[in-house]
């Protein structure tokens, strides 16, 4: 297939992901609650293992040293921003603090969150679909989470089963608009920098974003457990790197 179609179904398959929320319905909160955060560990690690290991080496192969890590620094900044704007922290578990007033920061935040990955990882599909492929499942790990947490959150907020989905859904489409945007500019510019860029998004939402989430934990075997999961996201994405060569 070509990078638009990979670029299309990636969108579309990251929007659904949305409707994992749903789950939310017939689990327990206690269970839930005991999935999430090794969930959210496994995400950390396949986000950063995305940047180390596939998207700053492509990366270097196409760009200057300095430029790759300027724009490196430029996508962890963005995200930094971002959070900093809204003053919206990703919530994994429903809480006290989420009232309903913050689902709908929730909503812009995943939405502006979802276009803004959906520019940077078409841009790496368009640079390489292999490499596209892999961006695209480290994101999905963390997406998964995410989800879970948010839809929690926005019942918790008083919001329907049916118009929380609905609303999730819609967020998770800005994935596939910001895809597109950046297909329509390739054709004008290059948009080899959005690689880098791209993975200084991972890097944020891994580092700054989801391992202090998991480091809340201090009980001796849950911290073994998030630790053990999060090493297995680094391998998986150094795995695929050694296996899958990227072409340039």
């Amino acid at each position: 297939m070509t990078p638009f179609l990979w670029i299309v179904l990636g969108g579309l398959a990251m929007s659904f992901i949305a409707l994992v929320g749903s789950l939310t319905l017939v689990l327990a909160a206690a269970t839930l609650r005991k999935l999430l955060l090794p969930l959210v560990a496994f995400a950390a690690g396949s986000l950063v293992g995305g940047a180390l290991f596939h998207m700053i080496p492509a990366a270097l192969a196409s760009l200057p040293v300095m430029a790759t890590f300027g724009w490196v620094a430029v996508g962890f900044l963005l995200f930094f921003a971002l959070e900093q704007f809204l003053h919206w922290h990703h919530c994994h578990r429903a809480s006290a603090e989420c009232r309903k007033p913050l689902t709908y920061l929730i909503l812009i935040g995943d939405g502006l969150h979802n276009f803004l990955g959906g520019l940077s990882i078409a841009g790496v599909f368009l640079l390489d679909v292999r490499l596209g492929m892999a961006a695209w499942l480290a994101a999905a790990f963390h997406e998964i989470p995410q989800e879970l947490g948010d839809f929690a959150v926005l019942l918790h907020g008083g919001w329907s089963p049916r118009k929380a989905l609905i609303f999730n859904l819609l967020s998770g489409l800005t994935f596939l608009i910001g895809g597109l945007v950046t297909c329509a500019a390739s054709q004008h510019v290059n948009v080899s920098w959005l690689v880098p860029l791209a993975a200084g998004n991972f890097l944020y939402i891994g580092a700054s974003d989801l391992v202090p989430e998991v480091n809340r934990t201090h009980a001796l075997g849950s911290s073994l457990l998030h630790f053990a999961l999060f090493s297995a996201g680094l391998g998986l994405m150094f795995t695929l790197a050694q296996s899958l060569p990227h072409h340039h």
